[in-house]
């Protein structure tokens, strides 16, 4: 490599470094209302739909989700079918533990080691790593995830998604009770 393909490398992961190092803390939703208690949101029959961006914000993927949430005590389950614009559907099951007063892990069949999750007053921030097929391979991305609890019955989901810590798109969903 030489110094103009190395200058310009080094410019670029520290200009990502950066913007990685910028998002908002966790602690500055403490005091929002109302609270998010996962076990108490992501109980019983709820509905979802989103789509998916690329990099560049182009929609690739629109798709409805029916989720069924159980808990028994600190310990829950939730079941999501997924059902794609292309006509193609998925599943994933949640197993949810909450491991402290504002902590929670999951972990699901395409979730490569254990998701971490924490919530602040109306939010949960999420961090996992899913494993997704590309080209017929598995491909893992790391998801920053952001929940945000409007009110009792609705929920706006945020995620950006990394590879080698580069941005490569977004997952914007609207969750609801029924």
């Amino acid at each position: 490599m030489n110094v103009t393909g190395f200058l310009k490398t080094l410019v670029l992961t520290l200009t990502v470094v950066v913007l990685v190092g910028c998002s908002t803390p966790i602690e500055d939703y403490q005091n929002e209302q109302p609270v998010l208690k996962l076990e108490e949101f992501f109980n019983g029959e709820l509905v979802a739909y989103g789509m998916v961006q690329d990099y560049s914000g182009k929609v690739i993927q629109r798709f409805k989700a029916d989720l069924q949430g159980t808990w028994d005590g600190n310990n829950g389950v939730l079941d999501e079918q997924f059902y794609y614009a292309d006509g193609t559907t998925d599943e994933r099951i949640w197993r949810i533990t909450k491991t402290g007063e504002n902590s929670y892990e999951g972990r699901a069949a395409d979730v490569a080691d254990v998701a971490m999750g924490t919530t602040a007053g109306n939010v949960l921030n999420w961090s996992y790593t899913l494993i997704i097929e590309r080209d017929g391979e598995p491909f893992e991305v790391k998801l920053d995830d952001w929940l945000y609890l409007v009110d009792e019955n609705n929920m706006i989901n945020r995620t950006k998604m990394y590879k080698f810590g580069i941005e490569v798109g977004e997952i914007t969903l609207y969750i609801g009770k029924k």
